[in-house]
């Protein structure tokens, strides 16, 4: 099951077609799917025949190809397509007029005749060739682990994809250093009788790969919609003002996480314009050493020598600047926060009466009227 999920496919139910392929997978969700695409000229699309469509396959793996036998394709149509050598079997995950707007963004930019072509729609005989090429793919990751520390080699097999045809695997491998591992390909070749693609990927590409929820309770970036990965490092961290922690900065692959890269260019940008903070400022109390800064408040929190960083003040950024350009005339200010005579402080008092009242004041009254004595009608008086 979890293979298919790899493939976009979150039941093996929708995998059983008939014969013309008529059927689509009509439960293709997101979230059974790594880098998922979202049309969003579906609506205004027209294009029964698209030229080009985008295929996804195992995992992470996408690819781009043409439709030379003007077949009518739409999203989750399950296509026979071009591989080397034979042919592979995959989901189209785009079509139409977006696939242009994509090709760009994921640097598919060339010529579209250099392009492999989609074959065929697939047949109920090609998805059951691909779903038992499918079933075997967590045991031979598993072997292959096993032959591979029992030749020595500083390597980690961490993912493993058969082709549609089940004449080729693909094994995904990280290394620190360079492997030789041509005595692993032909133990692997002759072991499980196909034809071997050695892909060594990155930290990066494996967790993209593997999947999981990372520490803010969404899916990982690297396996829902980062397909670039550009190294991060801690000054993304220290311009953020963040803590460096590695146990929480770091991600699921033991790196550095990428969203810290993700508002670094807004941070550089307010950061422009702000004073420079490894000069302390001097005052009639004392000096004063930053300890932080909250960039978008416009604020930088300093501290009096010897406070141990216990009592905090925050200063504006343009407070900062005039207390440094005093301080190199030679003139030393009162205090960090100027306070003008004339400023008044209105003190609003607040009253509640919460808990003055008696508890039993909505109750009844409990005291016995007084038994007045009625007096006699006028007539019934004497004279």
């Amino acid at each position: 099951m979890e293979s298919l999920k790899a493939r976009g496919c979150c039941s093996e139910k929708q995998l059983e077609i008939n014969e013309d392929n008529t059927d689509r997978i009509d439960s293709y969700f997101s979230s059974c799917s790594k880098l998922d695409s979202f049309n969003w000229l579906r609506e205004i699309s027209d294009m029964d025949i698209p030229e080009v469509v985008e295929i996804r396959f195992k995992n992470t793996r996408k690819g781009f190809y043409r439709n030379v036998n003007d077949l009518r394709l739409k999203r989750g149509d399950i296509v026979a397509v071009e591989a080397s050598p034979g042919h592979d079997i995959g989901i189209i995950s785009l079509a139409g007029e977006i696939v242009e707007k994509q090709r760009p963004r994921t640097r598919y930019s060339g010529n579209t005749e250099d392009l492999k072509k989609v074959y065929r729609k697939a047949k109920q005989l090609d998805i059951d060739k691909w779903k038992e090429a499918i079933r075997q793919e967590e045991q031979t990751m598993l072997q292959s682990r096993k032959l591979a520390k029992d030749l020595g080699l500083n390597m980690k097999i961490g993912d493993v994809e058969y082709q549609g045809d089940n004449t080729k695997a693909i094994f995904y491998y990280i290394a620190d250093e360079r492997v030789d591992f041509r005595a692993l390909i032909k133990v692997l070749a002759e072991t499980f009788r196909i034809r071997i693609e050695m892909r060594q990927i990155g930290a990066r590409q494996e967790a993209g790969k593997i999947g999981g929820i990372g520490t803010c309770g969404r899916e990982l970036c690297c396996s829902t919609f980062v397909t670039n990965f550009v190294s991060v490092s801690t000054h993304s961290a220290r311009v953020q003002e963040v803590a460096l922690n590695p146990q929480k900065l770091a991600g699921q692959c033991g790196k550095l996480k990428c969203c810290l890269n993700y508002e670094l260019s807004g941070y550089e940008d307010a950061r422009k314009h702000f004073p420079e903070t490894s000069i302390p400022l001097k005052t009639a109390e004392g000096e004063a050493y930053h300890l932080k800064t909250d960039v978008y408040r416009n604020i930088l929190w300093y501290a009096y020598e010897g406070t141990g960083g216990q009592s905090l003040v925050p200063v504006p950024a343009e407070r900062v600047t005039e207390i440094s350009e005093m301080n190199k005339r030679g003139k030393v200010p009162d205090e960090l926060i100027e306070v003008s005579s004339d400023t008044r402080s209105e003190h609003l008092e607040y009253t509640s009466d919460a808990g003055q009242g008696s508890l039993t004041r909505f109750e009844k009254g409990s005291s016995k009227r007084k038994n007045k004595k009625r007096r006699p009608p006028r007539s019934q008086r004497k004279s």
